[in-house]
């Protein structure tokens, strides 16, 4: 089943230097686990950011969350977040 795991955060502490280090972790990822399928970032009118990672099963989402936080981007990363929340939601229809 394919879930997409959605993180939402107020303005990064970085806005220049988010991107870049997001492309780092999004690639490091795709490196060292298999599954992901998809990453967007976009900012919301409100100014907040949402980062849209889409995984082709929820059990390859679970493996990457379980051992990602090892990998030096992730700590890069996740440096620059204020305010995170998270959700995880099944895919059940796209068009």
């Amino acid at each position: 089943m394919t879930v997409i795991r959605t993180t939402r955060q107020v303005e990064p502490a970085d806005v220049e230097e988010l991107p870049a280090r997001r492309a780092a972790l999004v690639g490091a990822i795709r490196a060292s686990f298999t599954g992901l399928a998809e990453a967007r970032l976009t900012r919301l009118e409100d100014g907040a950011w949402l980062d849209a990672w889409r995984w082709d099963s929820a059990e390859a989402m679970q493996a990457a969350l379980a051992a990602g936080p090892m990998l030096p981007e992730a700590g890069l990363a996740v440096a620059l977040t204020r305010d995170a929340t998270a959700e995880v939601a099944e895919l059940v229809d796209e068009l």
